[in-house]
Parts: structure tokens; C-alpha cells; sequence
């Protein structure tokens, strides 16, 4: 059944998840509704146990939602769900791979599940913008952690979905793959596919996603532009280094990592009244920084607001 000319790449549409337990009812999803639109960069955040993975799970085709629709380029994933996982490239977090084939045999094997025939150029483009040409003979199981993520994630792309997504698939990888990943993604992201990408590197989600959408306890509680969040919040953020007990008041809102402090204030005068305070209670403060809030500040703010 041909896709209607105006669909979104991606529609949730009142979707809920209830998990039968030992316990009793799981509320996993409680009616997420949100569109991506085709080519878009789009970034799902929220907390372990928000419902993200559920969420990816149902538009997969691996859980089926208890209320809603969801939808992949105007396709039913349950009703038509053959042409919606065409539609779809999926790279989860978890490292899953077949030790007996090499690289190359593993993305043939992969485009030969999708009906994919002659698909060696292609296949020649990920491994060379995914790192992995010299790679392409060895066996899977020879391979580090994180050139098998790159290998998921030329599984993920090898029959060319016009929707991608990434489940965490940076995490737990070095810097160059994840510049290597990124390239590549934003690469296909101008050339019209849509990328729905979930992290909990906020600052990754801020450089990439145009809008995006955060989830707490199964609901949607911010949808949204990326630069309208980040107006709509505290402006300034100081950040200073400390070896000192910070007074309550201050401790409470602070985000605190090691010997750095980042306090987030809406004004010049905020920030003095603080530097009062911290001077007052003889906190000795080191490098202080006043800067932009980010990302990070937004979602702890939003998470924080939300019961």
C-alpha cells in the first residue's frame, strides 16, 4: 500500500504501553503524540525508565503499543509492517553480531534480508564513511567494541531507510568514532533522510537536533525547537571550581561534577546575589566562568519541574 504524499517520516499518535507485571500495571507510555518530519534531525531525551526505548521497541515492530498508532512514512508498523520496516534503519544499543562472517559478508547478509541485491557500491560508501574499509575482510569477532557499533550501524543504513535511528550509539565509544558517526549521519541527514536520534550526550543532541522532544514517566513534558528551549530557560550559567561545602540554598540547584560547580541564574543580578553568597559563607571559589546555559541545564530544569 503506497505511503499518502503528505505523511510525517514518523508519527506517535496517542500511543500508550501498559506492562503486565508481578505487581500489577506498568504505565511504561501514557499518550505520546508527536511528528517528525521527513528530514529531520530530531532528538528524543529523557531519563532511564522515561519510556524511550519502549518507544523505539513499538516503532520497530519489537512491542506492540496497548492504545495509539505509529506510523513510518505514512505505514502502519503493525498493519503494514512490511513496508514500514523497509522504511526504517534501526541502530540499537546493544552490540549484536554474527561471529562466523567478515565485515562485508555481514552487510551482504543484511541487504539480502531486505531483498537488496547488487548492493556493493553502497556497501563500499559505509565501510569507507564509516571507518571501516580496512576492516572489511575481518571477522566480526576480531573486531573491537567500537568498530562493531560502526558495523551496527552500517547494518542499520545498508538498504538505504529514509528514516534512521539511533538508540544511544555513541555511548561508550571514543572520540573519533563518534566524529566519524557524526559526519556520516549529517551527511545522510542533507541528502533528505530523517534521523530520530536518543542520547544522554545532551551536548551532542544540542549540536545535531533541530527540535526536540523530552520524555518523563511515559509522557511528553517538553516538545520543542532546540533554540526555543534553550531560550525559555535560565540564560547564564556560572561555573567556578570549589573544595568548599556549597551553602543549601546554592547546593540544592547546583549540578555538581567533582570540584566543579554550575549554578544556573536568570540575570546579572542573580549571578551577583550568588557570588554574595558563596563570598558570605567563605566559599573559596577557583576559575569561576559565567557563560550560556546549555542543553544539559534545559533538560535538568524541565526534569526538575515536571512530578
Amino acid at each position: 500500500m503506497p505511503a499518502p504524499a503528505s505523511a510525517p517520516a514518523v508519527r506517535f499518535d496517542a500511543v500508550s504501553k501498559v506492562y503486565t507485571t508481578p505487581r500489577g500495571p506498568l504505565q511504561a507510555l501514557d499518550g505520546v503524540s508527536f511528528d517528525i518530519a521527513p528530514g529531520e534531525f530530531f532528538g528524543l531525551l529523557g531519563p532511564n525508565g522515561a519510556g524511550k526505548t519502549t518507544l523505539i521497541s513499538i516503532l520497530a515492530g519489537l512491542a506492540h503499543a496497548t492504545q495509539g498508532q505509529v506510523t513510518v512514512m505514512g505505514h502502519d508498523v503493525r498493519a503494514d509492517y512490511v513496508a514500514a520496516r523497509h522504511a526504517l534503519g534501526i541502530v540499537p544499543q546493544e552490540l549484536v553480531f554474527d561471529p562466523f562472517f567478515s565485515v562485508r559478508e555481514t552487510l551482504r547478509i543484511q541487504s539480502g534480508y531486505f531483498g537488496v541485491r547488487g548492493n556493493d557500491a553502497w556497501i563500499d560508501e559505509l565501510l569507507e564513511g564509516l571507518g571501516l574499509a580496512d576492516k572489511a575482510g575481518a571477522n566480526m569477532r576480531q573486531l573491537s567494541g567500537g568498530m562493531k557499533r560502526r558495523v551496527l550501524v552500517a547494518q542499520a543504513l545498508v538498504h538505504r531507510p529514509p528514516v534512521i535511528v539511533l538508540d544511544e550509539p555513541t555511548a561508550g565509544v571514543d572520540v573519533e568514532l563518534r566524529q566519524t558517526l557524526w559526519q556520516f549521519v549529517a551527511k545522510l541527514n542533507k541528502q533528505g533522510h530523517t534521523v530520530l536520534l536518543t542520547t544522554h550526550y545532551l551536548e551532542e543532541a544540542e549540536a545535531l537536533c533541530s527540535r526536540i522532544a523530552m520524555l518523563k514517566k511515559g509522557r511528553v513534558v517538553a516538545l520543542d525547537r532546540t533554540a526555543n528551549l534553550l531560550a525559555g530557560t535560565a540564560s547564564t550559567m556560572l561555573r567556578f571550581k570549589t573544595d568548599d561545602a556549597l551553602p543549601d540554598d546554592i547546593a540544592a540547584q547546583a549540578r555538581v561534577t567533582g570540584r566543579i560547580a554550575q549554578v544556573t541564574a536568570h540575570d546579572a543580578a542573580e549571578v551577583e546575589t550568588m557570588l554574595g553568597r558563596l563570598r558570605a559563607a567563605g566559599v573559596r571559589v577557583e576559575d569561576l566562568e559565567i557563560g550560556r546555559a546549555d542543553l544539559e541545564d534545559v533538560f535538568l530544569e524541565i526534569m526538575q519541574g515536571q512530578q
